[in-house]
């Protein structure tokens, strides 16, 4: 596999969030946490932000505090994208490692990749988070696949063949997303496929906003376990929820992205995030096959990065 190189070098588009007028705090990491979590809340229609006082201490004197213009700044250029809501929250001060507010997940202190997942779907367990518990779903679709793998695929939710079985894409759609892995030159088993939300919308209708905060911290926390190097987010729902941005699949595609699982930790220090591509739904490829070859022109961007054969032929 070729090893990682940055964005600018290789003259890829990047997605990051941290404004350019935010020159007080200096670690790149904090200021994208920072930014992370602002759009997080934002999300939330939570825009306004009070400070505590941390052991006593005026969080003014903290070292390393948010000044409030920082925060104004990353709020107003948040707030011109979605529109205001009421709420407020409490802003926790960053340190050189992130934010003291993330609570370590269990899955952090595990052995090895397969003891994570294990220990996120314990964690997960029979969820009654989001209201899809009530509205049919028959089981829990947590995602399948190779624990350590290099790439992986992140769909929209689970359909009905999905629900019935327990394991994302295994109905017609993940027919053809099979054919595609294997257009590739992996199998199946070499890749690690999920979605955004765990549990089938009724009538498989995409999953609402609410249904998609609420279930996407698992898989921001799976992703974290696997570290893979890339990630292809698959269809529309997919990448703007992973990538927090409303656009369309036309400018979403064609270029990698930097990306860092929100408010998720690697026990790995050394990962530094993955590439994320966009490409079309194998529903969508079901319905227009006319976009079949657009979508292999994403695969091979893939390929070539995690430097795989480039064969030649569209995936049928």
């Amino acid at each position: 596999m070729h090893s990682k190189q940055s964005a600018s070098d290789a003259g890829m588009a990047t997605y990051n969030l941290v404004n350019e007028t935010v020159p007080t705090i200096q670690n790149p990491d904090v200021r994208h946490a920072l930014a992370e979590r602002l759009r997080y809340y934002n999300e939330l229609g939570i825009y306004d932000f009070y400070r505590r006082e941390r052991n006593g201490v005026p969080s003014e004197s903290v070292s390393g505090e948010m000044e409030p213009e920082v925060a104004a700044n990353l709020q107003q250029d948040m707030r011109e994208e979605m529109p205001p809501r009421k709420s407020t929250v409490v802003a926790e001060v960053p340190d050189e490692n992130g934010f003291q507010s993330l609570a370590p997940n269990p899955e952090q202190g595990a052995a090895d990749s397969i003891a994570g997942l294990r220990l996120i779907r314990e964690d997960l367990g029979d969820c009654t988070r989001c209201k899809l518990h009530q509205q049919g779903r028959k089981q829990i679709v947590f995602g399948v696949g190779n624990p350590h793998a290099e790439l992986m695929f992140v769909g929209e939710g689970p359909g009905a063949d999905e629900d019935a079985q327990g394991e994302p894409f295994v109905g017609r759609a993940g027919q053809l997303l099979t054919n595609m892995i294997k257009a590739m030159g992996l199998r199946r088993e070499d890749v690690y496929i999920a979605n955004i939300v765990k549990c089938r919308p009724p009538g498989n209708r995409t999953p609402e906003r609410d249904e998609c905060e609420t279930c996407s911290p698992f898989l921001m926390r799976q992703i974290a376990v696997i570290k893979p190097k890339v990630i292809v987010a698959l269809g529309a729902v997919a990448a703007k929820n992973l990538l927090a941005m409303n656009a369309s699949m036309s400018e979403l595609r064609g270029r990698f992205y930097d990306f860092m699982p929100a408010g998720a930790r690697s026990s790995d220090p050394a990962w530094q995030g993955a590439k994320l591509a966009v490409t079309y739904h194998p529903a969508f490829l079901l319905r227009d096959p006319r976009q079949k070859g657009e979508s292999w022109k994403d695969l091979q961007m893939v390929m070539k990065f995690l430097g795989l054969p480039m064969p030649s032929s569209v995936p049928k």
